[in-house]
């Protein structure tokens, strides 16, 4: 059997192809040298069909060996990651090997986000299979970042026949696992409650976790990791599988008869039906794999370096980000020009670096029942031009941020009533509306471009630098009237496209200009938007002791840094909670910090706290981007206190947080166990002006102070240079 092997740092990943040509998968995990092929075992197995190349020899079934790239039609009836039809309606493929080649440098993806590299960095491995019936190739690609310990999945699919073949499912990486017990950890949720974490077994039979909402969405996050039945935050086995796509996706994970048990990940093809025409390429979206044998702690590790460096890009991949307040929980669409210049005059006092316009300053936009796709800016409303308000804000030395939503329109818009074709709508049925709104048809590139240029007009006209890119509902009632436009199954991936075309143009064409992701909060919060956006809209949730969670469950594959977090008023505009001043600034600090309330509502003392809160977050606001991420609670388990911390990367300063999320009388004493500390070195705190052992402090922990009151919080600074 010749074998394909690929190394990281601490990792191996092993390959082989058998004497048929078919590509097996033979072993993922810590760095190993050898054969691997000893792993496979051979038997005549019932009802597991046997390939008509290997003659009467029984023992060798696709529906058994662990499988590289599964396809349908090979006879493995386990759930396949590639499946084609062709013009007569026959399904299925006999994938078998060809060739491979290894190359300096990272491969790309045109029209796509993929991790980047420089090229000493990494090398790509590319496997050719073929189909020799329809002539159809398909080209496994490898991205490894050796001292990252990841290795980057994608697929390329090329029509070299002569009649149009459909792509039915095309995903982009496949890990078969010959045995053990596995659970799946996953993190599902719904609007203003992203990310929960919930961890079950992988039982026989399929466990499929997905969107087919047109974006990644608050339902289901396109991250998974699946460990051993031991593994914890500090200990044990665990792979982790993310895709860097906004769209429609699925994951599978399933156990077969023999209990082996494969994961996947890939487009959902659900509504995916892929015309690929003689001649022409398909590129599928990227997945990033990582392993480690250290538990989830260091696998979150791996992937927060890789957003950071390698997935993030622009002027702020690594400049600070500004403080910022956002108009729309201080004034929602209730405001006129001088409104928010007095927002700004208050936020310039306390220190504040940017002024955020949300909602309501375009077309004809009081409501959200109008306005949408007008993007021209309501100088009525305003009492004059966008430059009048972005020159007041900047004489104040503050920064000017806008808000958009390209992809949608109302149909009480001009742009509706001249282009309702435009809109996703299915003639013959009343449309599904979303907050009042349809979709515009972003697989078009006339209506990308439409939309980019009057926006740009307005991005030109002012001296804007900071955009909110929001999305507000999920999209169905996919139908498009272009002339010459048959193949339905390609517009849910032709859209995903054009939205990455719209951000890929706004990039390039104004560098200097931080944009932020949302939808609808965290409804799209994955790593292929976070190539363009380097912070995202947590969630719509601004509730602090929800946002404790949320934050906790995004934490297991995306850093801090990229999660967009604002002290909201009290009582919170989602839950009705209250939470004091103080507690609400120590958890919008473990992200990109800024403000989401009326200024002048504010008290003498809160006024205080906010220019506190942010020459704290200055202070520390590198520790939070580029230090370790240690969770030490878990949501629902610890339910006394929750607690988290950041430590620099040399180990000499750390940053403890604490909240409480209960209290009793007679409070017995609550310790929070730090991680990732040097234990010989002795840490001085300033909040308590004492020094304390690094051993200590991991092994029993800091005590949680005992107060009276509900949701208290604390923030430990420990300096080691200063001990």
């Amino acid at each position: 059997m010749e074998l394909i092997t690929l190394h990281t740092r601490n990792t191996t990943y092993q390959m082989g192809i058998d004497e048929m040509g078919f590509l097996l998968h033979l072993y993922y995990g810590p760095k190993a040298e050898g054969d691997m092929s000893f792993l496979l075992t051979y038997a005549d197995r019932g009802f597991s069909g046997n390939p008509y190349d290997a003659g009467e020899n029984r023992t060798i079934s696709m529906d058994v060996f662990p499988l590289e790239y599964p396809c349908c039609g090979n006879g493995d009836f386990r759930s396949a990651a590639f499946n084609v039809r062709d013009k007569q309606g026959v399904f299925g493929v006999d994938l078998r090997f060809q060739q491979y080649s290894t190359k300096p440098g990272k491969y790309n993806i045109p029209g796509l986000p993929a991790v980047y590299t420089d090229e000493k960095e990494a090398y790509t491995m590319e496997i050719i299979l073929t189909d020799e019936r329809l002539s159809l190739e398909v080209v496994l690609r490898y991205g490894v970042l050796p001292e990252l310990d990841v290795i980057t999945r994608s697929v390329i699919v090329r029509n070299q026949g002569n009649e149009t073949v459909f792509i039915n499912k095309v995903y982009s990486a496949c890990i078969d696992f010959l045995g053990g017990n596995h659970e799946l950890l996953h993190f599902y949720g719904r609007h203003t409650m992203e990310r929960n974490l919930e961890r079950i077994p992988v039982i026989h039979g399929k466990q499929q976790f997905g969107s087919r909402r047109g974006m990644s969405s608050h339902q289901h996050n396109p991250f998974f990791i699946l460990a051993g039945e031991e593994t914890t935050e500090d200990y044990g086995s665990c792979y982790g599988m993310a895709f860097l796509y906004s769209g429609n996706f699925s994951f599978e994970a399933e156990k077969d008869q023999y209990h082996q048990t494969r994961i996947q990940i890939g487009l959902l093809d659900e509504m995916f039906d892929y015309s690929l025409d003689p001649g022409e390429t398909f590129y599928s979206p990227e997945a990033v794999l990582a392993y480690s044998s250290k538990g989830l702690t260091a696998l979150s590790h791996i992937y927060h370096e890789l957003i950071q460096e390698h997935v993030c890009r622009g002027k702020y991949k690594h400049a600070a980000r500004p403080v910022l307040i956002n108009s729309w929980e201080a004034a929602y669409m209730d405001f006129d020009g001088d409104k928010i210049i007095d927002i700004a005059r208050k936020a310039a006092k306390l220190g504040i670096d940017m002024v955020v316009l949300d909602d309501g300053w375009f077309g004809n936009r009081d409501t959200d029942q109008s306005g949408l796709g007008d993007w021209k800016v309501n100088e009525k409303k305003l009492g004059g031009s966008l430059s009048r308000i972005a020159d007041a804000v900047n004489e104040l030395n503050m920064k000017f941020g806008l808000w958009i939503e390209p992809e949608m329109v109302n149909e009480d818009s001009e742009l509706y009533r001249k282009h309702p074709d435009w809109a996703f709508v299915i003639p013959g049925r009343l449309p599904v509306r979303g907050r009042s709104q349809l979709v515009l048809d972003f697989s078009r590139k006339e209506v990308v471009d439409y939309i980019y240029d009057n926006i740009v007009k307005v991005i030109s006209s002012a001296n804007i630098e900071y955009i909110k890119m929001d999305m507000n509902r999920s999209i169905c009632d996919v139908f498009t009237i272009t002339e010459g436009y048959q193949n339905y199954g390609k517009i849910m991936h032709e859209y995903v496209l054009g939205v990455y075309d719209f951000l890929e143009r706004l990039n390039q064409n104004f560098p200097d200009i931080l944009i932020e992701g949302c939808s609808g909060g965290g409804g799209r919060f994955d790593m292929g938007m976070l190539y363009y956006t380097p912070q995202i809209w947590c969630s719509d949730d601004t509730d602090a002791i929800e946002r404790i969670r949320i934050q906790h469950g995004t934490s297991f594959c995306y850093p801090p840094g990229t999660m967009a977090s604002h002290v909201s008023a009290a009582p919170n505009h989602q839950t009705g909670r209250t939470v004091e001043f103080k507690t609400r600034g120590v958890v919008a600090m473990a992200g990109s910090f800024g403000y989401e309330l009326d200024l002048n509502l504010l008290t003498d003392q809160e006024e205080r706290e906010v220019k506190e809160q942010i020459r704290t977050y200055k202070r520390d606001e590198k520790l939070v981007r580029g230090g370790d991420y240690y969770r030490l609670h878990t949501p629902g388990k610890d339910v006394e206190a929750a607690a988290w911390s950041f430590v620099s990367k040399k180990k000499d300063e750390a940053l403890l947080n604490i909240v409480t999320l209960d209290t009793h009388g007679n409070e017995p004493t609550n310790y929070v166990r730090m991680k990732g500390l040097e234990p010989h070195i002795m840490y001085y705190c300033k909040e308590t002006n004492k020094c304390y052992s690094g051993a200590v402090l991991m092994h029993v922990g800091y005590p949680v102070p005992l107060v009276m009151g509900e949701y208290k919080a604390w923030q430990f600074h420990f300096d080691a240079e200063n001990a």
